[in-house]
């Protein structure tokens, strides 16, 4: 089964709601109407200061083979309705399978640091298209960027340490697996033990052995003279199987072996006790035998709090082995990314002033923000990040642009003509077609590390971080305003 579930069109990756408003658009006429969607998420993750946006190749790879095959067609004749009828009929399903891509698609580049509100995907294009893309878009963006904050939040506990990404076994699914590999190699990790990962994505690979190794010789130095005798270009000796220190030692006698033979031992890895304690002792056993150049890996549930607490202890650790926490957002399941319609009008929408649209809400921060949606970034004279402000593309901007906070009206900012600007989203695609060059994986990783430079220190904080400043472009903040008071029969 699992072979079937990857060999197949991923174009029925979608909620049935979807296929049911599309339907609805097709039957109603309005298929073609103009659409704009953003999607963006509401709060950080992990109680951070900053998030990382990742998951557009996934995106971009899904985009330029949809397209619905004969099964789908088939599979979506057998759907019933609630009186056991068909649920779409034959016409609409021709539409479908004859139905190609064409939306214009801009979208902030993966590994840089985002906000929330602003919108990491904006999709233009005939709203029925427009409806079909929310649920794979979202599954592939809300994922690998909470992922790769994560990563990127164990980079800056790491500091300048290796980390490793030890997470497959432990991951959500075999898809889970592979793009939290991916995703947690932007945003910090070194290496991974996903040796398909390696394959696909070209992230490099490490790994050695586990306890079943040295519990199925007789003793633990048997276990690893054996091993250094196999593989002695790879050797990392997991010293915990028995009693740490003493496994310490029998790694100290086989590295001198190793050493005479022309190789090195290359690490020990300590995985449960006092890794604080364990490694400080273990780091005098290497000095005081000659090994002042063996690594000290430490692994058993390690996040950026912890790295952080066992650094202040004055660990000697400078390799991390990350799995659960990291793979799994131990403590975010999920980032709260939505899919907002802001803009819709008639085909052929040149001639056709947009019509403006926002969801409402009772609670501030899911009212959502209509228009034709930009982010503007305002640097210093050193390139750091100052703020966000988020305009709108049809709205003229003034030469000096006043910022207003969404939560509070009353908190402005106004920047001068002069002002270093960058405007983050960039073309993906044109009338369906790519016009954007991929980076490399390598390219987008090194993009975090730039990204992260930029950010005041005060943001990078895991607790209480400062709040970075993002606000809407003052002519925006009006139109939103105006459009409440007329939805809530005030304007």
């Amino acid at each position: 089964m699992i072979n079937k579930l990857y060999d197949t069109s991923l174009s029925l990756l979608t909620d049935l709601y979807q296929l049911t408003m599309a339907y609805g658009y097709y039957q109603s006429q309005t298929a073609e109407k103009e659409a704009v969607f953003n999607l963006y998420f509401r709060k950080h993750p992990f109680s951070s200061g900053f998030t990382v946006a990742c998951g557009l190749n996934y995106v971009i790879g899904y985009l330029r083979e949809y397209g619905l095959s004969k099964k789908d067609i088939r599979y979506l004749r057998t759907l019933t309705g609630n009186d056991g009828k068909p649920l779409f009929d034959a016409d609409f399903l021709r539409y479908l399978a004859q139905l190609e891509f064409t939306c214009d698609i801009d979208a902030i580049p993966e590994g840089t640091v985002v906000f929330p509100n602003e919108p990491l995907l904006r999709i233009r294009g005939p709203i029925l298209q427009c409806q079909l893309l929310e649920t794979p878009l979202l599954n592939m963006v809300n994922f690998q960027s909470l992922i790769a904050t994560k990563a990127a939040r164990l980079r800056l506990a790491a500091k300048d340490d290796t980390i490793l990404e030890f997470g497959l076994r432990r991951a959500q699914g075999v898809d889970g697996g592979m793009t939290a590999s991916r995703a947690a190699y932007i945003g910090g990790c070194d290496a991974t033990s996903n040796v398909l990962a390696g394959k696909l994505y070209g992230i490099p690979v490490k790994g050695t052995h586990a306890h079943s190794w040295v519990m199925s010789f007789p003793d633990e130095l048997t276990s690893f003279e054996t091993y250094a005798r196999v593989l002695p270009n790879n050797v990392t000796f997991l010293v915990d199987t028995y009693d740490t220190l003493e496994g310490v030692r029998n790694a100290i006698r086989v590295g001198h072996t190793l050493r005479e033979r022309g190789h090195t031992l290359a690490g020990i890895r300590l995985d449960s006790g006092d890794l604080a304690y364990l490694s400080i002792e273990a780091r005098k056993l290497l000095d005081e035998a000659g090994f002042p150049n063996t690594g000290i890996v430490a692994s058993n549930d390690l996040d950026e709090h912890i790295i952080t607490s066992l650094k202040e202890q004055g660990a000697q650790i400078n390799i991390w082995g990350v799995g659960t926490k990291l793979v799994t957002a131990y403590d975010q399941p999920a980032l709260g990314g939505v899919y907002k319609l802001a803009a819709i009008r008639e085909k052929n929408g040149e001639q056709t002033r947009w019509e403006y649209k926002m969801k409402l809400s009772e609670q501030a921060v899911k009212t959502s923000t209509p228009g034709i949606q930009q982010v503007r970034r305002y640097l210093d004279e050193r390139g750091n990040f100052v703020s966000d402000m988020i305009y709108d593309e049809e709205l003229q901007l003034t030469d000096a642009a006043t910022m207003i906070d969404p939560l509070d009206f009353t908190r402005r900012r106004k920047f001068d003509a002069g002002q270093p600007y960058e405007d983050l989203l960039v073309p993906i695609f044109r009338q369906g077609k790519l016009v954007y060059q991929q980076p490399d994986i390598h390219q987008v990783r090194a993009r975090v590390q730039q990204q992260l430079a930029g950010l005041h220190p005060g943001v990078k904080r895991f607790v209480n971080p400062h709040t970075y400043p993002v606000g809407l472009e003052r002519q925006l903040h009006e139109l939103k305003t105006a459009l409440i008071l007329k939805l809530r029969g005030q304007g």
